[in-house]
């Protein structure tokens, strides 16, 4: 995978990727469609340099578009307001979809909710069901990019 990064960012462009993609934020998922492209919010993980996203076969198009084109892109922005911080990262790769995999959807879940005992019952409820597959996403290229910015008191 090549990673792009602005000069200007301060950080070691890899070191902030894995910083910001362990964090239990969304990404925006965009595919391909015979009418333009499509995005999804999702939840991700982040494992062996691969993006790991869950999906329902009765509900979620996108692993169909997947399915039909491979081709992907996936962002995601850590922004706190409060005090200027503005993380991306973006990919661009391939998608291809997966069988159900209780392993890598509990590190998922876990990732967002915390212990099993913590969960939501509906989350407990897609752990062995086959409707629910992952999508592995490879990353062709990543964008890093540090885009925080100072803020100042005008009193």
């Amino acid at each position: 995978m090549k990673i792009v990064s602005d000069p200007s960012t301060p950080l070691n462009p890899e070191v902030l990727m894995n910083d910001v993609l362990a964090r239990p934020l969304f990404a925006h998922l965009s595919t391909m469609h015979n009418d333009g492209p499509r995005e999804s919010p999702v939840w991700f993980l982040w494992k062996e340099e691969y993006v790991w996203i869950l999906g329902n076969t009765l509900t979620d198009s996108f692993l169909t578009r997947i399915k039909q084109d491979s081709r992907c892109a996936l962002g995601v922005v850590d922004f706190q307001p409060s005090n200027g911080l503005v993380y991306h990262v973006g990919f661009r790769g391939h998608g291809h979809v997966r069988a159900h995999d209780r392993e890598r959807i509990t590190a998922l879940f876990r990732k967002y909710m915390g212990d099993q005992e913590h969960w939501d019952p509906r989350f407990a409820a897609v752990l062995g069901d086959p409707n629910w597959e992952v999508i592995c996403i490879q990353p062709d290229t990543a964008v890093v990019r540090d885009q925080s910015y100072s803020l100042h008191d005008h009193s």
